[in-house]
């Protein structure tokens, strides 16, 4: 896992770190029970205060996307935790929504969209 921290986005540090970490676990690329990096290894890494690594693992551990394990470290929690999956469900729904504008300005029926949907929906298997 790579994480990219600008000290000039207006973004507070604590916030990207947990966008980027909520955005690797979302799409896979951090998997159910994997080792985040340590507080101290990653506020290193990142030239950071262990504070803002702190309070970014805790906010994540609060949202149900990680699990501060006391003397073992911070893991990424199995996707079918509620939250986790209330999350899912809102960027699906999102990712939706969009499709559903790009559908109306292309003047695409709805059938063809549920088709598509579909089409995709099989494409992916779980």
């Amino acid at each position: 896992m790579k994480l990219i921290i600008s000290s000039v986005s207006g973004e507070p540090i604590y916030e990207q770190i947990k966008n980027q970490i909520r955005a690797s676990v979302l799409n896979g690329e951090l998997k159910a029970g994997e080792a985040l990096p340590s507080l101290r290894k990653l506020a290193k890494e990142l030239r950071i205060s262990v504070l803002t690594v702190t309070r970014a693992y805790n906010e994540l551990a609060d949202e149900g996307v990680v699990q501060n394990i006391q003397g073992k470290g911070t893991f990424v929690m199995d996707k079918g935790n509620e939250l986790m999956r209330n999350q899912l469900e809102a960027q699906a729904r999102t990712s939706l929504a969009e499709a559903v504008c790009a559908a109306k300005a292309a003047d695409i029926p709805l059938a063809d969209l549920e088709t598509m949907l579909a089409k995709e929906y099989q494409k992916h298997p779980s």
